[in-house]
């Protein structure tokens, strides 16, 4: 099966892109879209309007390993990516130190999610389900030390009773525990240098997902048409699985089934 891009995203003004995040995989993707625009642009096309949130600072763990230079530490990180992009290439991406809670309202056509709790997740969903007028994109990255994925999914309206068979199921509709706050992870808090960062994560494991990402997002926006909303990478084994735009699929995780749909919106409910 193929999924079409959606003919909101056509028109005659730029993209409206969120990105929440701008760590390890976040200022990749900040990189990522700035040539994006670039190339999209230079195809006639009006290209991206992003903005970027992220309440976080620059660390010196952080140079090295993500997009910053000493130069940076101590400055908010969106700040630091979206000025050095709109002074080189000319753009007029906007940047703000804040989180995204569940109370927002994201109307944006395009989110990227670049978040690495449960309940960031969450409140990325329910900020979408509130906002959105009609069908929205979340494509959202997750990774552990040496692997992780990358879905693309739509969101729609909370109060939305149906929607299109061409929905493409989002990370949270086929790993609903992903998106479940009362489920606790080990913190082992922030690292205090880049090696003791390595210790904990691949050095590219952020870059792998992030090329895998964003080509998927470009050929969506480029020829309209793509034929996998996901990719699962494990850099240990070498091994990268596509994941087709095919209910067959969708339905080994669960996604389909009217008691799997309920009793998710039964628990966001819950939570909210």
């Amino acid at each position: 099966m193929k999924h079409h891009l959606c003919k909101d995203l056509a028109t005659n003004r730029p993209i409206k892109v969120l990105v929440v995040g701008a760590g390890g995989t976040g200022s990749q993707v900040i990189t990522a879209l700035a040539q994006m625009n670039h190339a999209l642009r230079s195809l006639d096309h009006h290209g991206l309007d992003v903005t970027v949130v992220d309440d976080d600072t620059v660390s010196e763990a952080n140079v090295g390993r993500q997009w910053f230079f000493k130069s940076d530490i101590g400055q908010f990180k969106a700040d630091v990516l979206v000025n050095r992009i709109n002074m080189t290439l000319g753009t007029r991406w906007k940047a703000s130190a804040c989180k995204i809670s569940a109370s927002h309202r994201v109307d944006d056509q395009i989110v990227i999610g670049c978040v690495d709790t449960r309940q960031a997740r969450y409140n990325i969903m329910r900020a979408m389900e509130e906002g959105c007028s009609g069908l929205s994109y979340w494509l959202d990255f997750g990774n552990r030390s040496h692997d992780g994925q990358v879905i693309l999914g739509q969101v729609s309206h909370a109060r939305r009773k149906t929607n299109p068979d061409s929905k493409l199921p989002h990370v949270g509709e086929l790993f609903p525990e992903i998106i479940d706050p009362k489920i606790v992870d080990k913190d082992e808090g922030p690292s205090c240098s880049l090696a003791e960062a390595l210790t904990k994560q691949s050095l590219f494991i952020n870059r792998t997902l992030v090329s895998h990402g964003m080509a998927m997002l470009w050929e969506l926006l480029h020829t309209g048409v793509i034929e996998h909303h996901g990719v699962f990478v494990n850099l240990k084994t070498g091994k990268t699985n596509a994941l087709d735009v095919d209910p067959k699929a969708w339905e080994r995780f669960g996604y389909g089934k009217a008691k799997k749909r309920i009793r998710i919106r039964k628990k966001q409910a819950e939570l909210a």
